[in-house]
Order: structure tokens, then C-alpha cells, then sequence
């Protein structure tokens, strides 16, 4: 939805994006950057520049209108189109089955994920998916940043439209939307040689001082957002520690006996994850009983050694090898580094954007990558940047632009929405010259 726009076109159903509307500082989903209708010209941008691989969602609802109904043939020709054009320009596609973009009839219907109906609706339309594309689709995850459904984020993103938002709705989400990963994993295990990983959105968290109960709060924080979907997505059971949580505080998860056997079976290729910042915990502002996948949203402190961008988000590539390292040591699985960039405001005025900024962003960040490789013995299988072409961001703010291209649209105004190549755009390119030369 952040890409792709052509809402109402080729047979395309109604999703929950399609019903918000744009405010003062951000636009409605209808356009997102025209790649319905630009992404050949967009795929030529890649290629000049020298990419190898591109992550694109699915949009659920344009080959399934209505989520669990007939499929849109239409719909899945225009991916198919889509994946041969990148398969053309030798670039390697990656697909997403969800972005957060849930079929609006399920949401109305079902409340998204809080519905079982769902699991079993996503693990069809999975299916499908792998059958249609996975002779020349190597890599997929199911959802992007899954960890999110284990935060207040879930009732944004899964297709919940009504209720209390209650601890035990939020661990039946989480759960749901675990066993519709597993689901798909274990088709694609059992029946292809493609290549499927869980994701994570994976920010480095800090104890804000020395004090005990800071540094219970950091490690409680990745224990319950982050290892709890680590010991699934590698070794197939929730973590000891949560369950045992989730039982003394009486949270119905909704955890049937026959949901160990399909848990049990995952296992992940890879480790994906977006990194964009690290962030700081203070216990001392955490209200007491607070549900740990809380701490962070009610603790949260600036760290005072980092620079910010202007929305708050820390610039910390050190972190980023930590997470690198941290996982691959405990779980031994190759990582896949497949969001990671900055966000700034920039305008247009003729003559090229001078992102410096951008450019030492990224290098900071391959750079520790390339210590958590050589220095601390990582299996990396790829990074990938967010993103090559500005969109609107998560928020819907076209003016928080991430892309090393400049695309030329504002909030409310569509203008002509025109590719420029930023300074960094150029910079990529020669840097990745560089690496094919050594």
C-alpha cells in the first residue's frame, strides 16, 4: 500500500488502507508512488543503479478480493508480469505475503486476526502464492516485521476494527498470526526448494543506567518481543519464560493442542529483520504491572549519545551489529538484513538533492554489518535498503522520505510524479561497482 497504488483497478478488493483517510500530514493509500502503472521504470532505476534484489508485498486483496473467496486471476497475472520483468533485469525478487494491509471483508467480518477463520484464509492465499510464483521466487517471508503483533501496533495492523484490546486479545493475535506463519513455512518446506525466514522489526535496547531493574527491563524486552518468535522461527516452541507469564497472569492465547504439532514443525532459512534505531528503557517510569511487551512504549528515554533524526529516531550502527551477532551466536541461523535506512525531509528544487546524510547513514550501517561478518563471523545472505524510491512511510508522510531516488509528489499534491536520482543514488551505484570489482 505504500508502493503500489492502482486501488480500484485489475479486479483489486477493498483493504483496510483503502478506507483511511489522508490528514495534515500524511496522504490516504489510494496512489502510494504509482508502481501499478511505473514499475518497469522503476525496475530500470534498480538495474542502473546495480541491485540484485528487491522485497515486494503481495497485495492480499488484489488476488483475493475478498480475502477467503475466489482468486483474481487479473490480480495474480499482473505478479506474474511483475516478478519476470525483475527475473529480466537480474534481480532477484523477495516476496512479502503482509504488510498490514488485511482484506477489509475479513476485518469487517472477522476482526482480522483475532479470528481463526483468518489463519486458515492467510494460509490458503499463502499457498496459492507459492504455487503461482515459487518456480522463480527464491526467498519469502510471510509478514513483515511479526513482532509488531506482539505490541499495542496489532490492533493497528491485523485486521482488529472492535474491542477492548485486552492483554489476552493482544496474545491471541500474536498467536493467530504465528500459526499462519507456520502454516505457510511448512507447505513452502514440504513442498518447494525455496527459501522462507521469519522477520522481525529489531531495534537494540539499552538499559538507561547500571540500576538492576533497567537491565531486567532491556533483556525482558527481547525476551518477550523478539526471542519469543526467535525459539519458534528456529527451534518451533514459544519462549519458557513467556509462557510461563502468559500462564501465572492468566492470558488466554488461545493455544489448542493441535497447534503444538504445526509450531513444532517450523524452521526458518534465514533470519530477516528491519533496523533502523536502537532505544533506551527506565524502569522507573514503567507503571507497575505493566504487560512486559509494554515496557517499551511507556519507558522509552532519548539516549543522550546518539544523534536523532528530526522524528526522534536514533542513528546507532553499532547496535546494528549487535543484533547481528547477538542472534546469529544464540540461534546459528544465517541473517538477512532486509530494511534499513533514514528518513528526512527534502524538497525538490531542480537541481540534485544533496543527501550526504543518507549516504553516511548507509555506510555506517554496511560497515557494521561488514565487522559482524568478518570480525565477528555472521553468515549474512543479503542487505537490503529502505528504500531505493521515496513512498510514503509507515505513518503516511510522503515528506519522510527514505529513497535514494526523489519522487515527485507531496501529501496532497500527486504532481507528476516524476523519478529523480538523489546524490546517494549515484554514490550506490559506484559503491556497488566497487564491491563486483573486489
Amino acid at each position: 500500500m505504500q508502493t503500489e497504488g492502482g486501488y480500484n483497478e485489475g479486479g483489486k478488493g477493498k483493504s483496510v488502507y483503502d478506507t483511511y483517510q489522508a490528514t495534515e500530514n500524511s496522504s490516504d493509500w489510494k496512489v502510494g508512488i504509482d508502481n501499478y502503472h511505473h514499475y518497469q521504470e522503476d525496475f530500470d532505476l534498480m538495474a542502473e543503479m546495480g541491485l540484485n534484489s528487491y522485497r515486494f508485498q503481495i497485495s492480499w486483496s488484489r488476488v483475493n478480493p475478498l480475502g477467503d473467496g475466489d482468486f483474481n486471476e487479473e490480480g495474480i497475472a499482473y505478479y506474474d508480469q511483475f516478478i519476470n520483468e525483475l527475473l529480466k533485469r537480474n534481480i532477484q525478487p523477495m516476496i512479502c505475503l503482509y504488510h498490514f494491509d488485511m482484506p477489509l471483508n475479513l476485518a469487517q467480518k472477522y476482526n482480522g486476526f483475532l479470528d481463526r477463520h483468518v489463519v486458515d484464509a492467510f494460509a490458503r492465499y499463502g499457498r496459492e502464492m507459492v504455487k503461482r510464483f515459487g518456480d522463480r521466487v527464491k526467498y519469502w517471508i510471510t509478514f513483515n516485521e511479526q513482532n509488531l503483533y506482539s505490541t499495542s501496533e496489532a490492533f493497528k495492523i491485523a485486521g482488529y476494527l472492535k474491542g477492548n484490546k485486552t492483554d489476552s486479545e493482544l496474545y491471541q493475535i500474536s498467536h493467530h498470526v504465528m500459526l499462519a506463519h507456520a502454516q505457510v513455512t511448512n507447505y513452502i518446506h514440504e513442498n518447494t526448494n525455496c527459501q522462507i525466514g521469519g522477520m522481525l522489526a529489531y531495534s537494540e535496547v539499552y538499559p538507561v543506567s547500571p540500576q538492576p531493574k533497567d537491565i531486567l527491563y532491556a533483556r525482558q524486552i527481547d525476551e518477550f518481543l523478539n526471542h519469543n518468535l526467535l525459539d519458534v522461527f528456529v527451534h518451533g516452541h514459544y519462549s519458557n519464560e513467556v509462557m510461563t507469564y502468559v500462564k501465572n497472569h492468566n492470558i488466554d492465547m488461545d493455544f489448542q493442542e493441535q497447534d503444538k504439532e504445526v509450531i513444532g514443525k517450523v524452521k526458518s532459512d534465514f533470519i530477516a529483520f528491519s533496523y533502523y534505531q536502537s532505544a533506551t528503557i527506565s524502569s522507573a517510569i514503567v507503571p507497575e504491572n505493566t504487560l512486559p511487551n509494554y515496557y517499551l512504549e511507556a519507558g522509552f528515554k532519548p539516549n543522550p549519545f546518539l544523534k536523532v533524526s528530526e522524528w526522534g529516531w536514533s542513528i546507532d550502527p553499532l547496535g546494528f551489529r549487535d543484533v547481528l551477532t547477538k542472534v546469529y551466536d544464540q540461534y546459528g541461523v544465517p541473517m538477512f538484513p532486509i530494511e534499513n535506512g533514514i528518513g528526512v525531509r527534502e524538497t525538490y528544487n531542480g537541481t540534485e538533492i544533496q543527501d550526504d546524510y543518507r549516504i553516511q547513514y548507509h555506510q555506517l550501517h554496511i560497515q557494521a554489518m561488514m565487522d559482524a561478518m568478518f570480525e565477528d563471523g555472521v553468515s549474512v545472505i543479503g542487505y537490503l535498503g529502505w528504500g531505493l524510491i521515496d513512498i510514503p512511510s509507515s505513518s503516511g508522510n510522503m515528506e519522510k522520505r527514505y529513497g535514494m531516488v526523489y519522487v515527485n509528489r507531496g501529501n496532497h499534491d500527486l504532481r507528476d510524479m516524476k523519478r529523480i536520482p538523489k546524490k546517494s543514488y549515484w554514490w550506490f551505484k559506484n559503491y556497488l561497482n566497487q564491491l563486483k570489482q573486489n
